[in-house]
């Protein structure tokens, strides 16, 4: 299954934040609600509290220059802050985005083995993903029990019967898993990186909360 604004996006430059989230969701992945900052925008749709992004594929790392505000609990505050971030980053896209309820950060997402092929990745996610390392990894295309073979190689396992406070859903880690290997054959050689990063987990669901997409070789038209 290979949707039309994938094929779009495989003929193009790499996407930004806006358009892998309506990508992924496609694919049945949930992401928070979100909205694009232009002047039409009608922002009494969103859920507040609400977070504000810069959504631009040559920004990597928002938070590292000052690309994102959390916590924006009012439409006044909102419009305030998406003008700032707009005279900060004049050439990018903004997006207003409601914000995931709390959970387990955890990551998901593919690379491109130059000898094997696209290798699907779960692990403790957050700011803490490189510090951690506790990861797990699984050649493309996967089924629903490596799935689970995979949350079973990582410290999520502790969080299925409730730590601290936290419960994660088993079955929703294993959804989204599932959907990025699709996502993964539908994309294939073009493929470069994949990061869905975090990804909060919680008794009733998984949500991708950032989201990149890296792509290496395209298809011409």
């Amino acid at each position: 299954m290979s949707s039309v604004l994938l094929d779009s996006i495989l003929k193009g430059p790499d996407p930004d934040e806006y358009t892998v989230k309506k990508l992924i969701r496609e694919y049945g992945i949930p992401a928070p609600r979100s909205v694009l900052a232009v002047e039409s925008t009608d922002y009494s749709k969103l859920k507040f509290p609400v977070v504000i992004k810069v959504s631009d594929p040559r920004i990597l790392h928002k938070s590292d220059v000052g690309g994102v505000v959390t916590g924006i609990q009012n439409i006044d505050r909102l419009i305030d802050e998406i003008r700032k971030m707009q005279k900060k980053f004049p050439n990018s896209r903004i997006l207003a985005e409601e914000m995931a309820s709390p959970g387990l950060e955890i990551i998901i997402g593919l690379v491109k083995d130059i000898n094997f092929g696209n290798v699907i990745m779960l692990g403790m996610g957050g700011i803490y993903t490189e510090l951690y390392h506790d990861v797990v990894f699984r050649l493309t295309p996967i089924d629903r029990k490596d799935a689970g073979d995979m949350i079973d190689s990582t410290s999520i396992r502790i969080f299925e019967k409730s730590f601290r406070g936290i419960t994660v859903n088993r079955n929703s880690v294993i959804d989204v898993l599932m959907s990025v290997s699709r996502l993964s054959v539908d994309i294939g050689e073009s493929l470069e990186m994949l990061d869905l990063n975090p990804v909060i987990v919680n008794a009733d669901m998984a949500t991708a909360v950032d989201a990149k997409l890296i792509l290496t070789r395209r298809t011409t038209s």
